[in-house]
């Protein structure tokens, strides 16, 4: 499949808005394609996004689609998810540190 200038805009256009769910975002590796020829049903659109964060392992997500866009936006959509769950766990060590540092006992 041969990426087209507006491909690449609405692709970036959709990491750049995870920035405002995790500002810490290091790097993004993104592939988006067509599956193959050979189904029954029309063509199988999919889209890959692998983003790298500091501190923790990598966050890779896939999704498949009958339309490329439709792909895309499964993919931001989970990653926004993904991005909300780690950002959540990230806070709760950072509470949890400063409740020891203050030596809070909530018993």
């Amino acid at each position: 499949m041969e990426s087209t200038e507006a491909i690449k805009e609405y692709v970036t256009e959709k990491v750049e808005s995870l920035t405002t769910f995790f500002e810490g975002i290091e790097s993004a590796d993104i592939d988006v394609g067509m599956k193959s020829h050979h189904h029954l049903k029309g063509n199988v659109h999919y889209a890959e996004f692998k983003l790298q964060i500091p501190g923790r392992p990598s966050l890779y997500v896939v999704k498949e689609s009958d339309d490329l866009y439709k792909a895309i936006d499964k993919v931001r959509d989970h990653m926004k998810v993904e991005l909300e769950k780690v950002k959540g766990k990230m806070n709760q060590i950072d509470r949890e540190e400063l409740r020891d540092i203050k030596g809070y006992d909530p018993s």
